[in-house]
């Protein structure tokens, strides 16, 4: 028997996958995947390719939406170049048109709506304009800047007013998963760097900038967030930051990489990924062919995702980057205490990512 209807929208991303994943593997759930491109997953859930942008076509096809109990937002429209955009108000008004084109006509549509989870991030404590207090906890005043995660939150609230259906905002840090071709994909930008420099010969050369010290949330872990949301009294109405549970920093890290890869960790050698690796282009097609990989093009299994690696290994820094750490004491203390050991993060996904024949085995 079908106990709830979830529609995760940004299926074929990080979150969106994973969130597809958890729900497809649990009993009495249905899972409708929504995004232009279908999930890399295979898993017992509905495809519905849609492109939020289109607010006619969302119109369309709530129309087959009325079963929906959950609604799991992860849609995300970034500009090419990653960085520049995240102040650019073009992106922003975007990122709250596909919430908008997405839940009028599903709020007419679904009247069994139970729940809506919507994500922001760190950027919501400004952590990309100036350096922020630390631990950031969630119920400090909002930081006075534009960016669409309060356009989206504004919405969301003014839609909820008077309705049944509650709504959950988690926060997490850097997200590591999978996702073909996503601007912010860390683990497909370091494990094509790494096979390349492999074939060379070469080892695991550190290619940013001073260590600091980071925080990072499995993607799976976040799905389990999600779930947890959906269906806890203690989740409605209120925002949480999420984490694995522990701190790292990439130079501590980078041998236990280098070994999940078949590797061995290298010197220092600054390298602007976003601007070097794209001429290696045909270096990462023989990698590909060799091994039988089914990665595409570094473009089609990268995406953007070496600016986004550039940003987060400190490229160009003198200087360590001011720490940008969150308290995770909220969402522990309303019920949700899963952690994950992030050194072993990196091994279980890296293995995971060979499995699939997107990375060589190491």
């Amino acid at each position: 028997m079908v106990d709830r209807t979830v529609l995760v929208a940004g299926a074929s991303g990080i979150v969106g996958r994973a969130a597809v994943a958890r729900f497809a593997a649990a009993p009495g759930t249905q899972v409708i995947a929504l995004s232009r491109r279908p999930p890399d997953l295979d898993g017992a859930y509905r495809f519905l390719p849609l492109d939020l942008t289109d607010a006619d076509a969302c119109t369309a096809a709530a129309a087959g939406l009325g079963a929906v109990t959950h609604v799991v937002f992860t849609a995300l429209y970034e500009k090419p170049g990653l960085i520049r955009g995240w102040r650019d108000t073009e992106q922003m008004q975007t990122n709250l048109a596909m919430l908008q084109n997405l839940m009028r006509p599903l709020l007419d549509a679904a009247p069994a709506l139970r729940h809506v989870t919507l994500l922001q991030g760190t950027k919501a404590y400004g952590a990309h304009l100036r350096p922020i207090r630390v631990p950031a906890r969630e119920r400090w005043p909002r930081d006075d800047h534009a960016n669409f995660y309060w356009l989206q939150e504004d919405w969301l609230r003014a839609a909820q007013k008077g309705r049944d259906w509650t709504f959950t905002i988690l926060r997490p840090q850097i997200i590591f998963g999978h996702g073909m071709g996503s601007p912010m994909n860390m683990l497909s930008a370091i494990g094509a760097y790494a096979a390349i420099l492999k074939a060379r010969g070469e080892p695991l050369h550190w290619p940013g900038g001073p260590g600091y010290l980071a925080e990072a949330v499995c993607a799976d872990l976040l799905a389990r967030a999600i779930d947890w949301a959906g269906t806890s009294p203690a989740a409605a109405g209120e925002t949480f930051n999420v984490t694995n549970g522990d701190v790292f920093s990439w130079h501590n890290v980078w041998p236990a990489i280098a070994q999940a890869l078949g590797t061995t960790p290298g010197a220092a050698r600054p390298l602007r990924l976003a601007q070097d690796m794209p001429a290696c282009e045909a270096e990462w097609a023989a990698v590909v062919q060799r091994h039988g990989l089914r990665s595409g093009t570094l473009k089609q299994f990268v995406g953007d995702s070496f600016f986004y690696a550039d940003f987060s290994f400190a490229h160009g820094r003198e200087l360590p980057p001011p720490p940008a750490l969150v308290s995770t004491v909220k969402i522990r203390q309303a019920g949700f205490a899963d952690c994950l050991d992030t050194e072993d993060m990196f091994a279980a996904w890296f293995a995971a990512l060979q499995r699939m024949k997107l990375l060589p085995a190491a």
